[in-house]
């Protein structure tokens, strides 16, 4: 007897351990994490270029200065935008750019666990959301983003992004010529409102009229995009 319960211990560990690492994985994050944990933002100002950012660096660099400001700069930021491959270069996808969370906003309010409920991969974290709202969706100084019904109406964010976060793979612009662009082009956006235009997506409602700042105005933009703590 005693035999078999030696045999049996190592199996039995296994299954426990196992239970307790998916427990682990499962285990809920913090819905708020307090003040000066800020690791996701709105841009409280574009670049006043239009969809030139100068290119991904700077778009990058203007997360970092804006975040430093108010005191993030411990953190390596990352602006959430996609490049389309162009010159020999490979597309780059926003989603890859910005680490694996949690994030949370500039109040320590919860944003999202990781990549996967943030952007819906499955059926069951589509149908939660992600808690992208007006009233989370905050800028670095914990002001709320102006949106549909207030003037102006700032609620286009600049992503270049499929609504999985991923680059676009057509001959169509989509990121005003890999945000080096302030006057042909166009670029994909997302609503930090979730509202307007039939399409609720936080990253991926619909293309600017051109590039250059009066276009992205003209459709309710101000050149804004989201930063993320990617380290």
């Amino acid at each position: 007897m005693m035999r078999i319960r030696s045999a049996a211990l190592p199996f039995v560990l296994t299954i426990f351990c196992g239970s307790c690492l998916l427990l682990a994985q499962q285990a809920p994050v913090k819905r708020f994490a307090g003040p000066g944990s800020m690791t996701f933002f709105v841009t409280s100002v574009g670049l006043g270029k239009g969809g030139d950012l100068g290119g991904l660096a700077g778009a990058d660099a203007h997360c970092q200065a804006l975040a430093t400001a108010v005191g993030a700069g411990h953190h390596t930021w990352h602006a959430y935008l996609s490049t389309q491959a162009r010159g020999g270069q490979p597309a780059i996808n926003a989603r890859d750019r910005i680490g694996t969370g949690p994030w949370y906003n500039s109040k320590g309010e919860y944003i999202a666990r990781g990549l996967a409920d943030l952007h819906g991969d499955t059926i069951e974290l589509a149908r939660q959301g992600t808690n992208l709202f007006k009233q989370s969706a905050l800028n670095e100084k914990g002001q709320v983003v102006n949106g549909a019904g207030d003037t102006p109406n700032v609620h286009d964010i600049l992503t270049g992004s499929q609504t999985d976060g991923r680059a676009y793979s057509d001959d169509k612009d989509h990121t005003c010529n890999n945000w080096t662009s302030s006057g042909a082009g166009s670029a994909q956006v997302g609503h930090s409102d979730r509202i307007g235009g039939g399409n609720t997506s936080w990253n991926s409602s619909h293309a600017t009229k051109g590039c250059s700042q009066k276009d992205l105005e003209s459709t309710g933009g101000a050149g804004l995009f989201y930063c993320f703590a990617a380290h």
